[in-house]
This record gives structure tokens, C-alpha cells and sequence, in this order.
């Protein structure tokens, strides 16, 4: 284990909450304090984009087949839906004096840390350059312009997150929540993507560097010094398949020597009251250089079919995070195994955008699904991870098949309400839903500290999937960011590092707050 891994490691067990005490985090939130959840760069020149709320016809159910859907061409509209439809708002919710926002791509907390950055080569779309999505205002602001030609290799989506955001309320944990919400905002583009008949590549040979740099991010004046971006994830969106130049970052990078920057981030309004070092450690000692990856795709899959006929625009505007749960609602069977077929890898969305196979994994508290006793359950995603948990987990667990085309298996027979809601930070919602779950990850990454980060994005995908089929169902969905580690572990028998959960979820049947006001996404952009 090298120094960086070692950090990285260390920055895991420090973080874990405890049945006796928590992670650190602060001790009292002023909520007058709280970072603004839109950042905007002033001095910059603005591109409006097309009214957002466009329909499109394409089910839901039509993205199980991505290859049958017509490509839209590339225009302003159809720009502006996919940004909208990625990291844009969904609803305002109000209460009393207090409104808030809320988008398609989900946040820990609602603090949303994603930043999203488009790089547009098309000269035929808008000038050539590097581009901020400000989503309050459905708007790009530029913030380079490329001054010499570069090749059309058509558009760019970069995604980075403002730490300080998360940490504002969750402290040293924060950190963990980032890379969740950046795996949430990779779903969100690629459902989004699915929708215009577009595919998305993760450009994941890029170094943190080279993202910093094409990004702007690298430019330390340009930000408040404890309100800086880091770098994540570059992903080209592919119109057409097999079209178009390929992708070279040293072609771009050169282009930036000679373009033109503008504009400085607007401060988030925040005392930074508390101060976090440790996400600063490690975020350096997980950065990641250049590499070679593979192009690893998911076996062929049968897919359970799906009833909903809702669109997928609509589907993804009202996607939601359940607050409450009936506690009394049964999911049918149905239902349940489309869900979980849905979190398998597979060649469509949004896995198909994922280069490696799965190193996460569904333990699962069934409380209330059709056919089936409420019991734990397990469901290994790749099927040569299926002896190494049963060796990882308790001798007692049966491990019996319950499903012809799914690999669920029946573990331990007995009511799991209590334990899923204990360990879920004795949160309700993890015991008056349908099932919650915990998503185990094989935790290794050797002398590659940076895998940290992707096991979190993966646990994040699988979220957005299941936020989404929640939808399709009928029903609703909740990620947990608060949960237990070890005594997760200790109640699945796992006693060493090899595995660790990293991200709890729960599904059933929304109570709906009915003090609570909804307004229209973008009714403040009328008139």
C-alpha cells in the first residue's frame, strides 16, 4: 500500500459513523449560512438557451433500448434539454418563508457540490470554447473562448465538485457524498443522453490535471480560496455512433494556450465557520494521472419489461427523494424484480457507459414485496463475486436461489424492520419502505487510490437507477448517506476490509407533506 492509498484508507475508517458516535462534523449549522447552491462567474459573456420544459415523445420504457431510439440532431434545443434534463431543476418546493430547489440530478442534503461544464468544439452550435451550466437560469456562461481552430470532435460535458458545499453540513464525511452526487449527475446525463437517441463516453484515461485544465479550475485567482473546484469525470457525448473525430487531450490542451479566459467565480455567500483538512488530503492523495482503461462492456442481459408508459422527460423531471414512507404499502413482485434488474450492469443506460465491471454489490432488508418473506437478501453484480461473498459474509446465510432471472439469493428468514432502521441512523425510512439496502463494495484498489473515488460513482449510477425505476413503478426512492459502517459489517458476518459499504437506499410508497407548496422549475424564468 503506498503513502496515497494509506491516506485514502485512513480517511475511510476516520469517517465511518459509529453506533456511539458519529463522524466529525459541525457542531451547530446556521442555516442563514448556507453555501449557495448556484454558483455563477461574473465577467462572463452569457449564451441564453432555448425555453426549457420541451417534451419528447420516447417512453421511459423505450431507453431498455437505446439503439432503437432516432438521434436528435445537435442544436441549441436540443443542447438545452439534455442540460436540463441532467443537472437542471426539476420543482421549487416552499414552506412558509423557505423555498428551495430541487433537480433532476439528486444531491446528498440538497446542497448539490456537482458542477457541470460543457466544452463545445462546433463552431456550427456557438463559438468554440468552454462553457458553465448555471442551472437557476437554465443559461451558459462563457468562460473561454477558443482563438484557433480545433477539430470538431462536438461536445464535451466536465463535471466537478465545490467540496465545501457538502461539508458544510455533513463535516468530514463530505467527501463521500461528493463522489456519490457525481455518480448520480453520470446517470442523470446518460438517461438524459437516451432521451435524444445520444450515447455518452467516459473519457476515464484523463488525468485530474487535465480536467482542471480544460475546465478552467487550474485557475486559482478565478475562485475564493476555500470555494475551489476539484476535477472528476470528462465525457464526450457521441450524436451519432461511431461518428466524428476521436477524442486527443493533447490537441485540446494546446488549444487552451492561445484561448482567451473570462470571469470569477461569485463567492457562496458561506463564513466557513469550520475548516475540514482532511477532505483536502484526501482529495490530493486520490487524485488521479493519466491511465489506460479498458473498454470493458457488460455481458447481454435479459430485461424485465417494464409497464410504465410515462415519457422519459416526465419521468425524469419528477423524480424525487421520498421523505416518508406509509410503512404498510406491499411493492408487487413485479415491480421489485424490475428494479433490481434495472441496478444489474447492462448495455443500456446509463451502465452502458461504464468501462469496468462491477465491484458493487446489493445486501438487501426485504420488508414488504409480494411472494417474498421479509428476509435478507443478497445481490451480487458480477457472478464471479458470488463465492467471494459467500466467504466474506456469515456462515449461517443459506444462500438459496430465489429467482430464475435474477441472481437474488435468499440469506437469513426473519422481520429485518428493526435492524435496517437501526442501522440506517435509525432513520424510519429504512424500515417503513418496501426493502432498503446496503451497496457493499469489493474494496480494493491497491496502488490505484483514485478506485476510492469510482466505487462511490458506481454506488451513486446504481442510485440514479433506482430513484428512477422507483418512479416508473409508482413508488419513490431515498438514498442514506447515514449509516452505521461497521455495524453493517458486523450484521453480514464481514470482518475485514475486502468489502465495505459505501451507500444505503430505500423504496415504497411515498407519504407526501402536504404543508409543502410545489412550483413550477422554471416559473421564476416568465414573463
Amino acid at each position: 500500500m503506498n503513502e496515497q492509498t494509506q491516506t485514502v484508507t485512513d480517511y475511510h475508517h476516520r469517517t465511518k459513523h459509529h453506533l456511539e458516535r458519529y463522524a466529525k462534523g459541525p457542531e451547530t449549522l446556521d442555516w442563514d449560512d448556507q453555501p449557495d447552491p448556484f454558483r455563477r462567474f461574473a465577467g462572463c459573456e452569457l449564451v441564453p438557451l432555448p425555453k426549457p420544459g420541451a417534451e419528447l415523445p420516447v417512453l421511459f420504457s423505450e431507453l431498455d433500448t437505446p439503439q432503437a431510439i432516432e438521434p436528435q440532431a445537435l442544436t441549441l434545443e436540443t443542447l438545452g434539454l439534455l442540460l436540463e434534463l441532467s443537472f437542471g431543476l426539476s420543482a421549487w418546493k416552499q414552506y412558509g418563508p423557505d423555498r428551495w430547489a430541487l433537480r433532476c440530478n439528486p444531491s446528498s442534503g440538497n446542497l448539490h457540490p456537482t458542477e457541470a461544464y460543457l466544452i463545445n468544439t462546433d463552431s456550427a452550435l456557438m463559438k468554440p470554447g468552454v462553457y458553465h451550466y448555471v442551472s437557476h437560469d437554465h443559461h451558459l456562461e462563457q468562460r473561454c473562448l477558443f482563438n484557433d481552430d480545433v477539430d470538431n470532435i462536438g461536445i464535451l460535458i466536465g463535471l466537478s465538485s465545490v467540496h465545501w458545499r457538502e461539508a458544510w453540513k455533513y463535516g468530514e464525511r463530505a467527501y463521500r457524498y461528493c463522489q456519490h452526487d457525481i455518480g448520480h449527475a453520470l446517470g442523470a446525463l446518460r438517461y438524459a443522453a437516451a432521451t435524444l437517441g445520444w450515447s455518452v463516453e467516459l473519457l476515464a484515461e484523463c488525468a485530474d490535471d487535465d480536467i482542471a485544465a480544460l475546465l478552467g479550475l487550474n485557475r486559482s485567482d478565478d475562485f475564493k480560496p476555500d470555494e475551489r473546484e476539484s476535477p472528476d469525470v470528462l465525457c464526450r457525448m457521441r450524436i451519432i455512433s461511431e461518428a466524428g473525430t476521436s477524442f486527443g487531450i493533447e490537441t485540446l490542451s494546446q488549444t487552451l494556450q492561445s484561448a482567451t479566459w473570462s470571469g470569477r467565480a461569485s463567492s457562496l455567500r458561506a463564513y466557513h465557520m469550520y475548516k475540514w483538512p482532511v477532505i483536502d488530503e484526501v482529495s490530493a492523495a486520490a487524485a488521479k494521472p493519466r491511465t489506460e482503461e479498458p473498454r470493458w462492456q457488460a455481458d447481454p442481459q435479459p430485461v424485465v419489461a417494464l409497464t410504465c408508459r410515462q415519457t422519459a422527460t416526465t419521468l425524469i423531471r419528477q423524480r424525487r427523494s421520498a421523505q416518508h414512507f406509509d410503512g404498510k404499502t406491499t411493492l408487487p413482485l413485479a415491480d421489485f424484480y424490475r428494479l433490481l434488474n434495472a441496478a444489474l450492469p447492462a448495455r443500456k443506460p446509463p451502465f452502458d457507459l461504464w468501462r469496468w465491471p462491477a465491484k458493487i454489490h446489493l445486501f438487501l432488508f426485504v420488508h414488504r414485496v409480494e411472494s417474498l418473506v421479509p428476509s435478507v437478501y443478497a445481490l451480487p453484480r458480477d457472478p464471479e463475486a458470488l463465492e467471494r461473498l459467500q466467504a466474506a459474509t456469515l456462515a449461517d446465510f443459506d444462500w438459496q436461489p430465489v429467482s430464475d432471472i435474477l441472481p437474488l439469493y435468499h440469506l437469513y428468514m426473519g422481520d429485518c424492520r428493526p435492524i435496517a432502521k437501526s442501522l440506517s441512523c435509525h432513520q424510519a425510512i429504512a424500515s417503513d419502505s418496501a426493502f432498503s439496502l446496503a451497496m457493499v463494495a469489493e474494496f480494493t484498489f491497491g496502488d490505484q487510490p483514485w478506485l476510492y473515488r469510482r466505487l462511490f460513482w458506481e454506488c451513486g449510477l446504481i442510485g440514479q437507477v433506482l430513484y428512477l425505476e422507483a418512479e416508473a413503478a409508482g413508488v419513490r426512492g431515498t438514498g442514506i448517506g447515514c449509516y452505521f459502517d461497521d455495524s453493517v459489517h458486523e450484521i453480514l458476518g464481514i470482518e475485514t476490509d475486502r468489502f465495505q459499504s459505501l451507500y444505503h437506499f430505500t423504496v415504497g410508497t411515498p407519504l407526501e407533506d402536504t404543508r409543502l407548496q410545489i412550483l413550477p422549475a422554471y416559473g421564476h424564468l416568465q414573463g
